[in-house]
């Protein structure tokens, strides 16, 4: 097998801002794995709060593409990874999330059979996104919901947080009242002390909120889980439920817990998540970081396993170089092309 990588940048929209960062752009790691002609690719990006830069990211891919030539075939090397062959304690999960999804491209497209099939699914997954709002002024909150509503988005993400939590109570009663049909989330990204958030979750409630993400600041599982038994809607676990063994402790004891493939290190490690919290009362939703429709792909193919489904980083891009995954109209779907069933955009080809 050959690997090469390749780096873009990838400029948001508009700014988004949420409790703690406003974010204008990122880089992607782009890692491509040949075998016989046939090419697999997975996307990795940069992250200031999962310490990943890209001069990393790129060194780390590079040692990940050479330990994969050790193998006969991709799929050798996707059962390796999977038994912990090619990745140390250190490597972070953004980078074996990445390996594994070009390998499960490549391992799909070699046999013909989109990834969904490959883990189970016969029928390709369709679910509704939720679409992010960051934290704007009202005016511009309700002019954001009208036209993603209008466009058919079913479910809206509100991020919260600011100094003043009068002003997230103002910034969702108007979104509430420009998409009175839409399911609200939102998302204070561990903004909020347990004191505020339990004196905050009940009006929330009041406004028609479905659901809170990680209310409170990660650290503190324990006051977490907690709150979550008082709250009047439930709470979804998303900084504090990073690896198995963190979700093992908050299963059962929170409503939700955010699932990220990148967070997580991949669609196995989704899987084994999966596994552990089913029968616990505790529900999947699958998130995302700001990334193309590649890097984005390979969660989709889960998409029939979650309750709640957050796979909107592409949409907030300028240009999307990949296409494959929908999700303007509000819904995010694989199809029977095998692999991750993306491509990359040309030049000259406008996707809109």
């Amino acid at each position: 097998m050959k690997t090469g990588l390749r780096t873009v940048r990838l400029a948001l929209t508009e700014p988004l801002r949420i409790s703690r960062s406003t974010m204008t752009e990122r880089d992607a790691v782009w890692l491509t794995v040949e075998h016989d002609g046939v090419s697999g690719h997975g996307e990795a990006v940069s992250s200031v709060f999962y310490q990943l830069d890209t001069p990393c990211l790129e060194r780390l891919l590079t040692a990940a593409g050479s330990e994969l030539t050790r193998f006969p075939d991709p799929d050798a090397a996707l059962q390796g990874l999977r038994a912990g062959e090619l990745a140390d304690s250190g490597t972070p999960p953004a980078v074996t999330a990445a390996v594994e999804a070009a390998l499960l491209d490549l391992v799909g497209k070699r046999a013909g059979s989109p990834v969904h099939r490959l883990l189970g699914t016969a029928t390709p997954p369709v679910a509704a996104t939720a679409r992010t709002i960051g934290i704007t002024s009202p005016t511009r909150a309700a002019a954001q919901a009208r036209s993603l509503a209008a466009d058919g988005f079913e479910v809206i993400k509100v991020k919260a947080g600011t100094p003043d939590p009068e002003d997230d109570v103002e910034r969702v009663r108007v979104i509430r009242d420009a998409a009175p049909g839409a399911r609200l989330l939102l998302d204070p990204n561990g903004a909020w002390t347990i004191a505020q958030a339990t004196v905050l979750l009940p009006r929330f409630a009041g406004l028609g909120v479905e659901a809170v993400e990680q209310p409170v600041a990660p650290g503190d599982p324990e006051g977490l889980a907690v709150l979550a038994e008082r709250s009047p809607l439930p709470v979804i676990a998303d900084e504090d439920a990073v690896s198995l063994e963190d979700v093992r402790r908050l299963a059962g004891r929170v409503h939700g817990v955010n699932v990220k493939l990148a967070k997580c290190g991949g669609v196995h490690s989704a899987l084994r998540i999966a596994e552990l919290v089913e029968g616990s009362g505790t529900e999947l939703m699958l998130g995302c970081l700001t990334a193309s429709s590649l890097g984005l792909a390979p969660a989709v193919h889960l998409a029939d396993r979650a309750r709640w489904t957050d796979l909107d980083g592409h949409l907030l891009l300028a240009h999307d170089p990949w296409t494959g995954i929908g999700g303007q109209d509000g819904f995010v779907r694989t199809s029977e092309s095998p692999g991750l069933g993306v491509r990359e955009v040309r030049a000259d080809e406008d996707v809109a």
